[in-house]
């Protein structure tokens, strides 16, 4: 592999991943994700602003993008190395897209996308994390980062790859970091909870 194959692969992954499925799906719904409820552009604001079927919709192809760059990746190159990178490029440009001026969703759905590649058992479990951690709180929040903390360690217990295990681990610090807002208002007891919806 050349530098310059590693370099597209990571493009390639900024910029599938910048691919704003959230904010277009609130659009055909007459909304500009930007301008309501958190502002946020992902799957739980979209759930909030247009209802059910348009987050499931958001969900799904946020992850397919992360997943597509991996895929993508590991055609072009055959590396694993190349192949996270590329997918943890898609994670950034999910939440800092060029199309929407660096301002994007949490990058939870797009990383479940990337590890569904490397270590689908990790992402079940991490999905199952999720599940019962919004269940039992009724906080998205809680059970993304639940989630994000439970793939990374999962996928150390696994014994993946190196670069696997690296990229899970960056994964969950830059889902973690996007959610630093959220952590505050659950300790001031002003996180909206999943039902809330916006008028």
């Amino acid at each position: 592999m050349t530098v310059m194959e590693a370099i597209s692969v990571v493009v390639w992954g900024y910029l599938a991943g910048s691919l704003p499925f959230a904010f277009l799906l609130g659009r055909r719904r007459g909304v500009d994700l930007r301008l309501k409820g958190s502002g946020n552009v992902g799957a739980t604001n979209v759930l909030r602003t247009s209802g059910v079927t348009s987050a499931v919709l958001a969900m799904i192809f946020d992850g397919a993008k992360g997943a597509t760059a991996v895929w993508v990746a590991l055609w072009f190159t055959n590396d694993v190395g190349a192949s996270v990178a590329a997918g943890l490029a898609a994670v950034i440009g999910h939440v800092y897209p060029v199309w929407l001026g660096f301002r994007g969703g949490k990058g939870v759905a797009t990383t479940a996308g990337v590890f569904l590649v490397f270590e689908p058992v990790a992402v079940a479990i991490a999905g199952g994390v999720f599940v019962v951690g919004v269940l039992s709180t009724h906080y998205v929040s809680v059970g993304s980062l639940a989630a994000a903390m439970t793939l990374a360690v999962v996928v150390m217990a696994l014994d993946a790859p190196v670069a696997v295990r690296v990229g899970a681990a960056a994964a969950a610090v830059i889902v973690v970091s996007r959610h630093r807002a959220n952590v505050v208002r659950l300790c001031a007891g002003t996180e909206r909870r999943i039902a809330e919806r916006e008028s």
